[in-house]
């Protein structure tokens, strides 16, 4: 299975602005920048992440990017699907039923082993990432993290977030 680069992404994204303090955001531009990434390939996640109810956009000069729900309430699989969807990743398309040796409907009164076999492993994986949340990734980032890259961080932070007006 593979997941689109928009999913790590994402991840990252939702952490750095899991350390935001309460009202400000950070613009997008400025995301792609902390993490080197195309701003326009991002900005397609980021909408993305704010249908899916995890980030809000905030518009205008004082605008940008925040958490539209506490971290400890968000899992890996929330942002997997919003950002790759909920369909899953095998799509059984009944090859047995194609070929010469293929043979009339009522021959295949089961669903294809194969396919029950991917939806089982599919339901596992997704099972997995519900498991995984995403407060408990950023304090094994922050509990492992070397500490000139906290203080860096901090500053870029404090340096690109956007403060509502008082």
């Amino acid at each position: 299975m593979k997941l689109s680069d928009g999913v790590e992404w994402s991840i990252h994204c939702v952490l750095l602005l899991s350390g935001l303090p309460p009202g400000a955001t950070l613009p997008g531009k400025a995301l792609a920048a902390f993490h080197g990434i195309p701003e326009t390939y991002l900005l397609k996640h980021l909408k993305k992440l704010t249908a899916g109810g995890l980030l809000e956009s905030v518009p205008g000069p004082r605008g940008g990017y925040r958490l539209a729900r506490d971290l400890s309430a968000m899992t890996l699989l929330d942002v997997v699907e919003a950002v790759d969807g909920k369909r899953p990743a095998f799509r059984c398309t009944e090859i047995r039923r194609r070929g010469p040796c293929r043979l009339e409907d009522s021959a295949y009164p089961r669903p294809c082993g194969v396919n029950r076999a991917m939806l089982r492993a599919e339901k596992a994986y997704r099972e997995a990432l519900a498991r995984e949340n995403l407060s408990d990734l950023s304090d094994d980032f922050l509990a492992g993290a070397d500490p000139r890259f906290v203080v860096l961080g901090q500053a870029w932070m404090d340096d690109n977030l956007r403060r509502p007006k008082s």
